[in-house]
């Protein structure tokens, strides 16, 4: 788990083809690896890989080939920048909110603009996504805690301040740029828990406005 308060912006060094899937090896930076030991959690732009490696600068971490496909770690090259983040502790302060480092789908960039020192940003989520994604809750793009502004659609905007813009690959986001998402845990099993029995059924198309009319949820 993580709390999606970025650490440190690391540098991708190697990117090393194995049998379909990737070994990558990033360079942390300013990110102590003080404590961290083989097989521990670092969230790389908000996806959990494990640490099969120690380096003097870094660490090295796995990718499957369901990873690369799914999120936009394949899409990293050497002197890629990339949101940090060290799995949390109990003594962890949660200053963001749980993340599990599971990436949901990815979204896409669709306008930036400046508004006073912070920045205004609308994304493109997928549309399956839209349903999870509410005005003024948290969402998580690419490893970092956000709060959604406003949503229309699968369309939601952020406000991003100047500290967030600095300490992260924010700064480095053009229209088009390709994001990590991650959905608030709540709402992903909040649905789940609603569907009770039927959610054991594969033919099951989740929540739907008959459906809860039909369980007293809405009138």
């Amino acid at each position: 788990m993580f709390t999606g308060i970025i650490q440190s912006v690391g540098l991708i060094q190697r990117l090393e083809p194995r049998g379909g899937d990737v070994r990558l090896s990033i360079d942390t930076g300013k990110l102590s690896l003080d404590g961290v030991v083989l097989g521990d959690s670092i969230a790389v732009n908000g996806v959990c890989l494990t640490a099969v490696a120690l380096t003097e600068c870094g660490f090295a971490a796995d990718v499957s080939r369901e990873t690369l496909t799914l999120t936009t770690l394949g899409a990293l090259k050497p002197g890629s920048r990339v949101n940090l983040e060290k799995a949390l502790t109990l003594s962890t302060p949660l200053g963001g909110h749980l993340v599990s480092g599971h990436v949901d789908g990815v979204g896409t960039l669709l306008e930036r603009h400046e508004d006073a020192r912070s920045w205004r940003l609308r994304i493109q989520a997928p549309d399956e996504l839209a349903r999870y994604i509410a005005h003024k809750g948290s969402i998580c793009v690419d490893g970092t805690s956000l709060t959604v502004n406003r949503v229309e659609g699968a369309v939601f905007e952020l406000n991003i301040v100047p500290h967030t813009i600095q300490e992260t690959i924010i700064g480095d986001y053009r229209p088009g740029s390709r994001v990590n998402l991650e959905v608030d845990l709540i709402a992903r099993y909040l649905e789940r828990l609603l569907l009770g029995e039927q959610a054991a059924n594969p033919q099951s198309s989740g929540l739907t406005l008959q459906f809860l009319a039909e369980h007293g949820f809405v009138k």
